[in-house]
């Protein structure tokens, strides 16, 4: 039996049920819609599966290692979803696959060995990924065409068509302890009975004060010490520092004899709520991980020179900077001989797509739900690749799944939360934060990336503001609004598709209309003034990656 479901835009989640209910299907294909959620255990139970595809969603968490049990699977789709963590072991009892996809996901840790003994693989993809170490040489790996590593920086070695660095091997030689070497550890163990005692001593003295410090808890983050946080930053100098905001200074640095760029979060201990501030950060960061999110690498937590309070964050460094560096450039970067750097129609798609990944995340897929309260363009940091990754959890908040969707009475004597602009009215009202209120946020985001306005400019005074100027222009006047560095590159696109064919040059530009026009449309829905007219994430997510889907399919988009 087939069941196939592919290309309908279905929204929700896979549930245990739809798989139980599929078990006797040789055939599953729920491709291209914009299912979320965690892959369930039970897809282990599709025994008679032959071809299983789930591609292009926006599906999480880990594979199941139950997919093993599956060893009819000669099939697997995998790729375009937000999978992480490592390829599972149990994968290497279906040995009877041909096609194995798991492009363009998250997923870390080495190439497992055993895909070398696939004797009937002939596609292997894992472009795309995070995965590391050394490449398979023997079985589908001999062949470059068959096989896809690219997008994987930290791999190495593998046939020379794979063109990836050699890579570097440390031998340790074995040393056989002399006797007075085990002589010295028996005693050394010996005494550590005498300070253990001390250890639970001291454990028990200081414990209130680990649980009021959240980046004390080295087995969340690693801790730095204050000294290599001065040699990373040749003494927090000003050419290292590369942006402030409420609570701190952030610098650039570099750790491990300059073989790591980092991000530091400064603390500023003068600033009222800095220390509450860098709390809430702590434990948003310690509980987290997403591709989307800004990865905290370390913590430091300890005293500085003058013996004053110090405390960072050290963050992974986001080589291409802020969202808002590249919205509004700079007068000092356009002055400057070279064209100002800016970004394509594409990489602000896709960067709204991180974005809405990341929240969707943080509202609903954490185990506690987590409200951003400070979503703007400075705070949507860029990598390599240009993908979007939210970042500042300073004023993060916590929330009781009973509140996560509803729209109480709910007061709050703390004031406004956010930055003007981009925070719902509600807010200025008192009322509690909800994850709405990052959806308002998310929607004022959306028309300023693709109009080029901030939402603070001269322009929106009085009752006038960014949502209802881009709303009167839609849909006849989307082009008069519209940020004119994308104005740009249509007519340049037009050119390059063929000067001389009227019909090409039409169809580009009615694609680009109508997909800002819908672009703008999930903006000037998320940021609606009355709560109960936003969209929800979810929906905007789906709605955002249907266009992209859409114009990818119309070749488009890469």
């Amino acid at each position: 039996m087939n069941l196939t479901l592919g290309g309908n835009n279905f929204t929700g989640i896979i549930s245990s049920e739809l798989i139980r209910s599929s078990s006797s299907y040789v055939h599953l294909d729920l491709s291209q819609n914009h299912l979320t959620g965690f892959l369930p255990m039970e897809v282990g139970q599709l025994i008679n599966l032959e071809h299983f595809d789930v591609s292009g969603n926006l599906l999480s968490g880990e594979i199941p290692p139950s997919l093993g049990s599956c060893k009819s699977i000669q099939y697997l789709h995998l790729q375009e979803n937000f999978f992480q963590g490592t390829i599972p072991t149990d994968l290497s009892s279906l040995r009877g696959i041909e096609t194995l996809s798991l492009a363009r996901n998250n997923l870390s840790g080495t190439i497992p060995k055993f895909l070398e003994n696939f004797t009937f693989l002939q596609s292997l993809n894992l472009s795309y990924n995070n995965l590391e170490g050394a490449v398979p040489i023997a079985g589908v790996f001999r062949n470059a065409t068959a096989t896809s590593v690219q997008g994987n920086t930290k791999l190495c070695g593998g046939i020379p068509e794979f063109q990836l660095p050699k890579c570097e091997f440390r031998h340790s030689s074995k040393r056989v302890l002399s006797l007075t070497l085990k002589l010295v550890i028996s005693l050394l163990c010996g005494l550590s009975g005498a300070f253990f005692s001390f250890a639970v001593l001291y454990f028990c003295c200081f414990r209130s004060k680990k649980k009021e410090d959240p980046s004390s808890d080295s087995e969340n983050f690693p801790k730095v010490s204050y000294q290599s946080l001065v040699k990373a930053t040749d003494g927090f100098s000003s050419a290292n520092l590369i942006g402030m905001g409420g609570f701190g200074s952030v610098y650039k640095g570099l750790l491990d004899q300059g073989e790591t760029t980092i991000a530091i979060k400064v603390l500023n201990h003068d600033r009222h709520g800095a220390s509450k501030s860098f709390i809430a950060e702590c434990e948003a960061l310690k509980n987290i991980r997403h591709r989307n999110l800004v990865k905290v690498l370390s913590a430091c937590s300890g005293f500085d020179y003058r013996g004053s309070d110090f405390k960072a964050l050290i963050y992974e460094f986001m080589v291409n900077g802020s969202l808002e560096e590249w919205l509004h450039p700079t007068q000092t970067s356009i002055d400057t001989d070279q064209r100002p750097r800016s970004l394509t129609f594409s990489q602000r798609l896709n960067i709204a797509i991180d974005v809405a990944v990341a929240l969707d995340y943080l509202h609903h897929l954490c185990h506690v739900p987590i409200v951003h309260c400070d979503l703007k363009p400075s705070n949507v940091l860029l990598d390599n690749d240009m993908i979007g990754h939210v970042g500042d959890f300073g004023l993060v908040r916590f929330l009781p799944r009973t509140l996560e969707d509803g729209f109480g009475n709910q007061s709050s004597s703390i004031g406004v939360k956010g930055t003007i602009g981009y925070t719902p009215p509600e807010y200025g009202m008192g009322h509690e934060v909800w994850p709405q209120g990052d959806v308002y946020s998310y929607g004022i985001l959306l028309l300023e990336m693709f109009t080029g306005k901030r939402p603070t400019g001269d322009m929106f005074q009085g009752s006038s503001n960014l949502h209802n100027f881009v709303k009167a222009a839609l849909p006849e006047q989307v082009l008069d609004i519209v940020d004119p560095v994308l104005i740009q590159e249509k007519v340049e696109g037009e050119m390059s598709a063929n000067q001389h064919l009227t019909e090409a040059s039409t169809t580009i530009r009615m694609t680009f209309e109508e997909s800002l026009i819908s672009i703008l449309g999930v903006g000037v829905a998320c940021s609606a003034d009355i709560p109960g007219e936003r969209s929800d994430i979810v929906d905007a997510m789906a709605e955002m990656c249907q266009i992209r889907n859409k114009l990818r399919a119309d070749k488009m988009l890469d």
